[in-house]
């Protein structure tokens, strides 16, 4: 380090987040050998501090402790200070985090763990204020404790840490299960989120209160497999509640990361990518699942739950994506701060006299009424959050209004306070491309651009794949993260699972034979990489990587879905598509890899449980035989558009892709007309020209009740 004032070690990072902390008075390095050479000639431990650049909290103890010069000397003086950016090395979040929730029984950013000089982790928290307050430790009385720990119990304190990692370690010995996947392990999972489920608000649990898009999309196809209207029913009232709360930025769209009240009203106001593309799929196949319903009492009763609403909180969230968090060579940034001006969330929230200075007086007074913009505030110093307590339609009625008419006018009044905040200071944007989060969002993009008819959706995907591949793999391997052109890091079970997903859900978009190559490029560099060739399954990282304390899995979800889940979605798809039998194989095995946990904590495996719903149904492929310019495909696509099969992959036979797919050889128009063939399991219907004549397995016409 240079001076006090001057920069750190960090200054030389690509990172944003720990650019951040390069004027700190601490004398940081990132994670590598240097720091750890250090920690053992010198014998000290590590204070590892992980965060990311839009953490509030992380925000707040850099701002009070890592700035203080007071606390900075000690940390200098007994310990050697690691910061890590967690999106840029979630293999390390997912170890220590691991260690924090194992040491405290909770976890959270930012994360602090205090390791011994073999990076085995001893003592940790979170947030720790400067000095004691509300039952939290000061940092510097912390700093103080386990430094005096190490110097006269260091054989307690290594004791401690072996045990600590041996748990860790221990997490991902894991055999598969012998029994059968059945749908009760379906129901079980449905019973136990319905008993957590909020029935006023939406939702899981109290506050806080976060999107579960996992177990939301689960419950979409458990309401399609079992027609249980109490499935639908949680879907729906927990997407319209989110749409409708403050979560959602009713000005700009997108989502916030999560709610700090049951009530979906004040957000945390960081915006992360991962929740917009999780979030944007699953309102899409939520318009699915309830377009071809009756009215009924399986839905919120006078709500907004419809197709269009939930088509309409999808495409904001999309075009705000495409505005706001697009790179100008394709690929998507990280996140969005919470912060601005030194406060969270100045940037969203708005006081009556604002509003008026831009809307005018007489509309400013409806738009507050709509939008539940308080005299006093519902927010900090007299400002308000943006929320509507009923939908535009209900609100119309009660003030005897047309309901096209409000629409119009609060979306002219929306677009002008648009205008009015970017003439704000906006949040910092962390412009990492991280190859993972980009696969969720290409999938999203993808997946809307087949729902929505929208090509700029299908071309906003194709662009961010092609800078993956383009500028994220290296001699054949694949990097986690591309800031400033640099691409870093090598990737993890995630970039590559969620990337396979995606290739897959582009070529649905653009019937594009190269995204099944690239797809299958990608499924082997999975399998090679990751694959645990003596029990199943799928490692986190891959076998030439870094050695840590510990080479995990993850199955359950987390703030994105676990990558093994993902994984046993995407395989069978591309069997489907290929014919590789190993494909279908390793994904079955990686359900029964952990069967057992998903029926002891089903909640914790909502895309785990979506496999296992595709997986007890099967892949059914729908190949349509066509020309491109036929109006008979068109046809075709257009009754597919609005049909909630998510077990269904889409295929077109022309004689360009055959040479990509086994599935499409010998499938050709009949008459000269388009046609459509169901396979499954190497077998064929007979295919059928009309839209209205197509079934999906034996549920009747396509979108059909039964």
């Amino acid at each position: 380090m240079s001076t006090i004032k001057g920069e750190n070690r960090l200054a030389r990072e690509t990172s944003p987040y720990l650019r951040q902390h390069a004027h700190n008075p601490v004398d940081w390095y990132p994670w590598g050998d240097e720091a750890q050479q250090r920690a053992r000639t010198e014998d000290r431990p590590i204070f590892l501090s992980i965060g990311y650049s839009s953490c509030h909290w992380c925000h707040v103890m850099e701002r009070e402790s890592f700035e203080d010069a007071g606390i900075a000397a000690l940390m200098n003086e007994r310990f050697v200070n690691i910061k890590v950016d967690r999106e840029e090395r979630p293999d390390l979040d997912e170890i220590y985090m691991a260690a924090t929730q194992m040491l405290t029984g909770q976890g959270g950013w930012p994360n602090s763990v205090f390791l011994t000089p073999d990076l085995k982790p001893f003592f940790a928290g979170t947030y720790f204020p400067p000095a004691s307050r509300g039952g939290r430790p000061g940092f510097a009385d912390v700093l103080r404790a386990v430094s005096e720990a190490y110097g006269s119990k260091k054989d307690d304190v290594k004791r401690m840490a072996d045990e600590v990692a041996g748990q860790i370690a221990r997490l991902s010995e894991m055999a598969p299960s012998n029994q059968v996947m059945t749908i009760a392990l379906l129901n079980r999972a449905f019973g136990e989120l319905a008993g957590r489920f909020d029935n006023a608000e939406g939702g899981f649990g109290g506050a806080p209160k976060f999107p579960h898009s996992m177990d939301v999309s689960f419950l979409l196809r458990y309401h399609r497999r079992t027609r249980n209207p109490e499935a639908l029913r949680m879907a729906v009232l927990s997407l319209e509640k989110m749409a409708r709360g403050g979560m959602c930025d009713q000005v700009g769209g997108g989502f916030h990361r999560y709610s700090v009240d049951a009530k979906w009203l004040v957000p945390h106001f960081e915006k992360m990518l991962y929740d917009n593309a999780l979030l944007a799929r699953v309102y899409l196949e939520a318009a699915q699942a309830v377009g071809p319903l009756p009215v009924s009492a399986s839905l919120p009763a006078g709500g907004a739950a419809s197709a269009a609403f939930f088509k309409e909180v999808a495409r904001d969230t999309l075009e705000w994506v495409l505005r706001e968090m697009t790179s100008p060579y394709g690929g998507f940034y990280s996140s969005l701060d919470a912060d601005s001006e030194g406060g969270e969330g100045t940037y969203y929230v708005w006081t009556r006299q604002e509003i008026a200075e831009v809307l005018g007086r007489q509309e400013a007074g409806l738009f507050c009424d709509v939008y539940g913009v308080l005299e006093g505030g519902n927010f900090e110093n007299g400002r308000s959050v943006l929320h509507l307590e009923e939908s535009l339609a209900q609100v119309a009625s009660a003030l005897g209004m047309e309901g096209g008419d409000l629409r119009l006018r609060m979306a002219s009044a929306r677009a002008r306070l648009m205008r009015a905040r970017d003439r704000r200071v906006r949040p910092g944007r962390d412009e990492k491309i991280l190859a993972d989060w980009n696969g969720l969002m290409i999938s999203a993009l993808a997946f809307a651009a087949r729902v929505l008819d929208e090509p700029r959706y299908a071309e906003g995907a194709r662009r961010a794949a092609r800078l993956v591949l383009d500028r994220m793999v290296r001699d054949g391997r694949l990097l986690h993260s591309l800031t400033e052109g640099q691409a870093r890091h090598p990737a993890h079970l995630t970039d590559h699972a969620f990337l396979l997903a995606a290739f897959l859900d582009l070529y649905e978009a653009t019937f594009d034979p190269a995204w099944i190559v690239e797809a299958r490029a990608m499924a082997a560099r999975l399998v090679d990489r990751f694959w645990d060739d003596r029990g199943g399954g799928f490692f986190f990282t891959a076998s030439d990587h870094e050695v840590l304390i510990a080479r995990t899995r993850e199955g359950s979800d987390g703030a994105v879905p676990a990558g093994a889940s993902v994984a046993a979605l995407a395989l069978p798809r591309l069997h489907a598509l290929t014919g590789d039998e190993a494909l279908r194989a390793k994904a079955e095995t990686t359900l029964r890899l952990y069967r057992d946990r998903v029926e002891r904590f089903p909640s914790a495996f909502g895309m785990m449980l979506c496999a296992v719903d595709q997986h007890l149904e099967g892949v059914r492929s729908i190949v349509l035989a066509s020309r491109r310019d036929d109006p008979g495909l068109r046809a075709f696509l257009q009754a597919l558009r609005d049909a909630y099969e998510p077990n269904a992959l889409l295929a077109l036979a022309d004689p360009v892709a055959a040479e990509a797919s086994s599935l499409l050889a010998g499938k050709h128009p009949v008459g000269g007309r388009a046609a459509a063939y169901v396979c499954q399991g190497g077998t064929c219907r007979a295919p059928v020209v009309s839209p209205s004549d197509l079934t999906i397995g034996s549920r009747g016409p396509l979108g059909s009740l039964p």
